[in-house]
């Protein structure tokens, strides 16, 4: 993952420094993008039939031998693209609603992928890593 967002970095640190209170979301939701959000948002979400963030609640603890990083546990499915496809996905973020809301965090994918009409799409258990530096 490239970076936590910068609302997220500043919600962390309040909740540490005690001069504020984070809630964790209920949900996290995983987007995709075909131009790269920043620390502050922006970036180009996929949009097209059928497209709508997925929720992802299955993801592993940091452990004393990996403290900054976690995978998903559970594969993460998109529906499938409707007519025209969703573009070429270059990028994928974290968000804490499936509206526009607060981003959270963002990555690059490892190779871009042009999503056609049809397409399966999806990550497998363990593909998308979430680092803190």
């Amino acid at each position: 993952m490239a970076g936590l967002s910068q609302y997220l970095q500043q919600e962390l640190l309040d909740h540490f420094l005690k001069t504020g209170a984070y809630t964790q979301p209920t949900n996290i939701y995983v987007a995709l993008f075909t131009a790269a959000p920043s620390d502050t948002g922006g970036g180009t979400e996929v949009s097209g039939v059928n497209y709508v963030r997925v929720i992802c609640n299955a993801w592993d603890a940091a452990t004393a031998a990996s403290p900054s990083l976690a995978h998903n546990t559970a594969a993460i499915n998109f529906a499938t693209p409707g007519a025209g496809g969703w573009g070429v996905v270059t990028h994928f973020a974290l968000f804490d609603s499936n509206g526009g809301t607060n981003l959270l965090g963002w990555g690059a994918l490892g190779t871009p992928k042009t999503i056609n009409s049809g397409d399966t799409v999806s990550f497998a258990a363990g593909a998308l890593d979430v680092t803190m530096d």
